[in-house]
Formats: structure tokens, C-alpha cells, sequence
């Protein structure tokens, strides 16, 4: 049984208790790591001479959540707004059990995050592709990118996928996704689905779709983040692409071109797995073509 901390407890112990409580068993894998590795970092925050982890919650105020706040937005606004937002969610957790009435973290001035807005053109998703598959190397990256783009998808989502979901004689994913545990079911493309029917053959003896096309310690693993993320520099460099492309961009690019397209939020929310229309918002980047739609169509119905 998680034990309630005291009232004199440190924010370590108050720390620990989220650790170790249902709501945080609650979180994905992925969500997991990411909290764990920022709650860390927020326990190791010196303020005033001393480490965040050593002061005892009564004592919190609200000069030290700024000061650390500051200390997290020189690494970025946001991550800082991420370890605002995780330390919270510990905090909170020891509100409901009564071991403090008080919460400073809520008194923090955030900084606001920009919406980051680029998205990839068609060409360069077809470099990107050409060059990886012509690889072995970066067969799965390849893979993982075609996927993501494809079907909207998160890269974690795709970098976890597993055959199960996969129907490759109906050419069509019914997936849950790792974030928010969301349903989507969607077709595979036929291009698509034929490089998964090769992969099928090639990889089919193991669980992931794209592991490591180099087994680790003996065995064929999902790649991390933090290799994707440098693995496709790797490869937006070979292609001569601009370096301030991200896999996790293909999201982005795939709502946009619905919405260029014309497809309306219920619909994009199909594809995307979102629950709630704020939440789509962020993904949405104003182009041109999209513009010219919208004007194009109210040109038609003034007719």
C-alpha cells in the first residue's frame, strides 16, 4: 500500500508517493518515462542553495517555484511548462490525500509556448523515403516516417506498433493509442501496404513492426525517441533536406493537408484520435492553399 506522506513531508517523499500511486500507474509507458525523467529534474533544481527535493512542502513558496520556473525556461519554455505541469500532477495527488492545503506551483507566470509550425511538402516526404528504403540501415526510420505520415499518427505510436493491430489482408489498423488510449481505425494505403507485406516477411518473426534493423543485446527492439530523432537528421542530411525538419512534424503536416483539403474537424478528428477540438488546434498551420480554398468557396456560395 503507497503510504500518505506527513504533513512535514520533503518534496521528494511527496514526489515518491506520486511514483507509486494508480493515477501515475495510469500514464502509458511513454508518458511515464517522460514524467519520470522531468520529476527528476525537478528534485534536483537548486534554489536558494538548496535542491528542491530537500525543502519540506510546508516551507514551498511561492518565490521558489518562479525562481526554479526561471532556472527550467533558459533549457526552454517548453520543457519548463512540461515540469510545471508534472510537478503538479504530484502536487495535486498530495493535495487529495490532505497533506497540504496550499499550492504554490499554481502561482507561477508562464511563459507562452510558440505553436511550432512547420510541416513537410510532399517532395520532401518522397526524398526522405527514397533515400532510407534505399538503406538497410534505415529501413525501419523509412518505415516509421511512411507510417506517421500516411495515417496522421504520433511517431511513438509508430515506433511501438505491434502486428496485431494490422490487418494486411484487409489492408486496415485498428489502433489504440499510447497517449490517450484513443480507438482509431483506419485504412492502409496500397502502396503502403505493400511494404508492410514485405516487412511481414522480413521482420514477422518478432512483435514491432519497425524494430531495430540491427538487433541489440541479441534481440529486435523499438528504436527510442532519441534515436529517431537523430536517425532522420542522419538522413534529411544525406538528402540535403532542411535540418528543421522533425518526424514528430508529420502529424502536423497530415492535419493540415486534411483541412487544405477540406475535410471538416469531425473528420480530421477520425484520423488524428483527438477527443476534444482544442486539441487539434496547436496542429494546424495556415497556408496559402488552404486559404484560397476557404475564399474559393465563399466566392461559390455568393452565386
Amino acid at each position: 500500500m503507497n503510504k500518505i506522506p506527513k504533513q512535514s513531508a520533503t518534496i521528494e517523499e511527496v514526489v515518491d508517493f506520486y511514483r507509486n500511486s494508480d493515477a501515475y500507474r495510469r500514464l502509458s509507458g511513454s508518458s511515464q518515462k517522460d514524467y519520470d525523467n522531468h520529476l527528476s529534474a525537478v528534485l534536483i533544481t537548486e534554489v536558494e542553495g538548496k535542491l528542491l527535493r530537500a525543502y519540506r512542502c510546508k516551507n514551498l513558496k511561492v518565490r521558489h517555484m518562479t525562481q526554479a520556473y526561471e532556472q527550467w525556461s533558459q533549457v526552454g519554455v517548453r520543457t519548463a511548462n512540461y515540469r510545471r505541469s508534472v510537478f503538479s500532477a504530484a502536487w495535486k495527488y498530495a493535495m487529495r490525500h490532505d497533506v497540504m492545503i496550499h499550492n504554490p506551483i499554481a502561482l507561477i507566470e508562464t511563459l507562452p509556448d510558440k505553436s511550432r509550425k512547420v510541416i513537410w511538402n510532399k517532395s520532401q516526404v518522397k526524398e526522405f523515403l527514397n533515400v532510407a528504403y534505399n538503406d538497410f540501415r534505415w529501413r525501419s526510420i523509412g518505415l516509421i516516417v511512411q507510417m506517421a505520415y500516411s495515417w496522421g499518427q504520433r511517431i511513438g505510436d509508430m515506433r511501438l506498433l505491434t502486428w496485431e493491430p494490422l490487418d494486411l489482408e484487409q489492408c486496415r489498423l485498428d489502433l489504440t493509442q499510447n497517449k490517450r488510449s484513443a480507438e482509431v481505425h483506419l485504412p492502409i494505403p496500397p502502396e503502403l501496404c505493400k511494404v508492410l507485406r514485405q516487412q511481414k516477411e522480413d521482420f514477422g518473426f518478432q512483435d514491432y513492426v519497425a524494430p531495430r534493423t540491427i538487433p541489440k543485446a541479441g534481440a529486435y527492439t523499438p528504436y527510442t525517441k532519441y534515436e529517431i530523432s537523430r536517425l532522420v537528421n542522419e538522413i534529411l542530411k544525406e538528402v540535403n533536406l532542411p535540418d528543421e525538419l522533425t518526424a514528430m512534424d508529420l502529424r502536423r503536416t497530415v492535419i493540415t493537408e486534411m483541412r487544405e483539403a477540406g475535410v471538416d474537424l469531425g473528420g480530421i478528428m477520425e484520423v488524428s484520435g483527438h477527443q476534444n477540438p482544442a486539441s487539434v488546434k496547436p496542429y494546424m498551420v495556415n497556408t496559402y492553399a488552404g486559404a484560397s480554398k476557404a475564399l474559393e468557396a465563399r466566392k461559390k456560395n455568393e452565386k
